[in-house]
Formats: structure tokens, sequence, C-alpha cells
């Protein structure tokens, strides 16, 4: 079944109805080539619920839905995971949004470190950061998320720890942290309701300064194994530990 996002206001309870406009009024009509009486999905990105609908009217500029129920299972992980990923070589950072979406991060940081061989200029960045949302979109339509996780603008590092600090849990895998102990132990702490920040590095991982500035603000090192994982395994690594101890 095939799901949409829209605004609030484009739901109607009262009179059991559904209005889709935008972009998706074009994909639904020539892309998908849905018809009359098919069923479709709807989320609002707020309140965790997928309202079940069936298609009345395809107009020019909009798409006319009857209401049919509304599906209560919350399909977001009872807590928020915040990914701030060091911008990474070439298209990697399509693959990391796309399957940190899939795995139910909540947002996506982009952040410029030391040893980032990317460096966007304002206007790239721009450029960047709306090609990743529209990523982050499609992902979540795919995957049946009530959400559509934001990727934020590019952070300095330094803006990253300050944000992070605030948080509930703060974890940065690093490459000379060997406690597995101590990182089974930090991960099986986190419970719902939570906020939890996850740093990664881009190639060049972390610089020893940025590590210090880390601890200094109370995120965590932990190790991922003996093994050196790519930037784009790394946090995907991370995810699908949390995902598998918190998902209900």
């Amino acid at each position: 079944m095939y799901q949409f996002f829209v605004d609030p206001t484009q739901i109607h309870v009262s009179d059991k109805s559904v209005i889709i406009t935008g972009e998706d009024v074009n994909h639904i009509k020539n892309v998908l080539r849905m018809r009359v009486g098919e069923e479709i999905a709807v989320s609002n990105g707020q309140d965790g619920r997928e309202y079940r609908c069936a298609i009345c009217a395809l107009e020019e500029s909009q798409v006319l839905c009857e209401l049919r129920f509304v599906k209560e299972d919350k399909v977001e992980l009872p807590a928020r995971i915040f990914l701030f990923q060091g911008l990474p070589k070439g298209d990697k950072m399509e693959l990391i949004v796309q399957k940190a979406v899939e795995l139910g991060v909540y947002q996506v940081i982009p952040v410029a470190v030391s040893r980032c061989v990317v460096k966007l200029d304002d206007k790239k960045a721009a450029v960047k950061r709306k090609r990743w949302q529209g990523i982050a979109e499609a992902a979540a339509k795919q995957s049946k998320r009530a959400i559509i996780p934001e990727v934020t603008e590019v952070s300095s590092f330094a803006q990253a720890v300050e944000r992070a600090a605030g948080m509930d849990v703060a974890l940065i895998p690093y490459e000379l942290a060997q406690d597995m102990s101590q990182t089974r132990k930090l991960l099986d702490s986190i419970g719902p309701g939570q906020s939890i920040a996850v740093f990664i590095g881009p190639e060049g991982g972390f610089s020893e300064a940025e590590i210090t500035l880390a601890k200094e603000n109370g995120i965590q090192p932990i190790t991922l194994g003996k093994r050196i994982l790519r930037t784009e395994t790394a946090g995907l690594a991370v995810l699908s530990w949390m995902l598998y101890l918190l998902e209900v």
C-alpha cells in the first residue's frame, strides 16, 4: 500500500475526508496511475497515526479521498535518535540518510569535522540538503514511517557537541575505545522516552581534539568491535543495535 504525507489541515476526521495536493498529485495520477477506489495510507507527520483512505476523485490539482479508518498502532521508535554524521565523500550521504530513516532515526545532522574531505559552501550545502531531505521523505514513505525525519543544515563539530550535550544519551564510536563490555552497558541502559545522540566520523574519523571536546561535554566513546567500519556502515550498525533494543 502506498503512503503519502499531508499537512494536518488536509485531514478532516469529522467529515471523513482527506485532500492530497502538491507533487503527490502528479505521482498518484501519472506515475502510479492509481484509480478511484484504490486504498492508500496517509500520515500528517505529527501524531503517529496512519489514516487509511480510498481515492474518491482525481482532479487536476488535488486528489480527494474518503477516510475509512485510523490505525493507532505506533510505528515510531519510543526514543528519539539524532544521527550526527560527519560529511562523507561522494554520494555516500544519500545512502546514509536513506537507511537511517528506514531504521527509525528521528533527525540527521550533517557535521563538518576537521578530517572531512568534502567542503561545502552555503550554496552547495543548501542544494545538498534539499536533495537529502527528498531522499528522507522517499524513505519515510517506503518504510511506512509516521514522520518525515528532518535533515538539518550542516553544523560545525562544536555546534553539534553543544546540541548533543543536552540530550539524555550521547555516544561517539571511536576506534581507540576498546571496552565492549562498557559499550554493551551503555547501550543496554537506553530506554523509551530518551533523546539519543550518535556521532559518526567521516572517512578519516575524528581528531584527538574532537574526541577530547566530546568527552568534556559528556559524549561517551564506544567501540563497534575489532574491525574498522566505513563511515556509511558505522552509523547503521549503531542504529540497528538501538532498533533491536528499543522496538516493542
